[in-house]
């Protein structure tokens, strides 16, 4: 089996020499080239072909956010971006993400980062996922936020008759694009509230519901404990905490935050959906989305069985077709539809 070919763009010399040593611990994989700056990698991206591209977003004269435009542009390869946790660095991680970026890794000490190989396994996981048939051709495909109106028309959906459903979305690599795809396409009084986990840093939860509240009709705020839980928002889930519910009514609901039990994704979407599925039971809307592994699938699966409305995204659109992939095998989901799809699916289960 032939080995995946990476091409490291780095302006820190110890980096890509970091970068070189975490992929290749890998027999899977192989560094075939680094590059110092944009232009760089620019030129042996087309030299050479590489199979995976990981690229730094701050480097001298063209810097990784143009790059990797040219990059995507031309269809070389997908692109990962090693980004910093600054909040420059959170801002433009969003800007390579709808430009057509694969994913990011969170470069845990900043620019130049010593500690580099305690991201070693999450770059070696997102190296393999990239290289995936057809991701190429669906990182290309334009966001729909580009496409939201500036003036949103105000758009009515039909009351539950009791009271309101609740709606438990869960998405990982490929998210931050794809959700774009659907939340801004929702009405701003959308009798359900949703329930959105997003795997990524913690120290990126609060920009990311910032964008989505400036670019969607509803309104986008991280959840917080003791949050009263009301229809027409999006409650974001924290970073480093598992997004639950705490109430027995419709009408007295509040967000709980706990960091028990220990899990690799916190928040975690199985334990957000299944919470949600407790306290709604019949009216819960399960909706699972593009990114690696099964989280979620089996809360999926028992939204099902309790009589709840279930959508996954499809292989169509999916960057990954990991999670709504397992729900899909495991009998967890009543929809398949592409993400373009998915507002519309949520509005007719709303209202049914």
């Amino acid at each position: 089996m032939d080995k995946i070919r990476v091409l490291v763009c780095d302006d820190s010399a110890l980096m890509r020499t970091s970068l070189k040593k975490i992929i290749e611990s890998d027999p899977e994989l192989s560094v075939i080239a680094s590059a110092r700056d944009g232009e760089d990698a620019i030129q042996k991206a087309r030299d050479l072909k590489p199979d995976v591209i990981t690229m730094d977003i701050n480097m001298p004269g063209i810097d990784g956010i143009t790059a990797l435009q040219i990059i995507v542009s031309e269809g070389i390869a997908p692109v990962l971006m090693v980004s910093s946790l600054t909040q420059q660095g959170v801002s433009t991680t969003f800007e390579a993400l709808a430009l057509g970026a694969f994913d990011y890794v969170a470069k845990p000490g900043g620019t130049v980062s010593v500690q580099l190989s305690a991201v070693a396994h999450e770059i070696i996981q997102k190296i393999k996922a990239a290289v995936r048939p057809g991701t190429l051709r669906k990182l290309k495909r334009k966001t729909s936020l580009s496409n939201v109106p500036t003036k949103i028309q105000k758009i009515s959906s039909k009351k539950s008759k009791t009271g309101f459903k609740a709606i438990a979305m869960g998405i990982s690599t490929g998210g931050p694009k794809t959700l774009f795809d659907v939340l801004p396409f929702l009405p701003r009084d959308l009798n359900a509230p949703i329930f959105l986990v997003q795997h990524m840093p913690a120290k990126f939860i609060p920009s990311f519901a910032d964008r989505i509240d400036k670019n969607c009709q509803m309104k986008c705020v991280v959840a917080e404990a003791a949050t009263k839980v009301e229809p027409g928002i999006i409650y974001l889930g924290k970073g480093d905490y598992h997004l639950t519910l705490f109430g027995k009514t419709t009408h007295n609901i509040l967000i709980r935050n706990t960091t028990k039990p220990k899990q690799l994704f916190m928040p975690s979407v199985d334990i957000m959906m299944r919470s949600v599925l407790e306290v709604f039971g019949a009216d819960t809307i399960g909706v699972l989305m593009t990114g690696m592994g099964d989280d979620g699938a089996d809360a999926m699966v028992e939204i099902t069985r309790a009589g709840g409305i279930t959508i996954a995204e499809s292989e169509e659109s999916a960057i990954v077709f990991g999670m709504p992939q397992e729900a899909i095998k495991r009998g967890g989901a009543r929809i398949i539809k592409p993400a373009w799809e998915i507002a519309d699916e949520i509005i007719k289960a709303v209202g049914e």
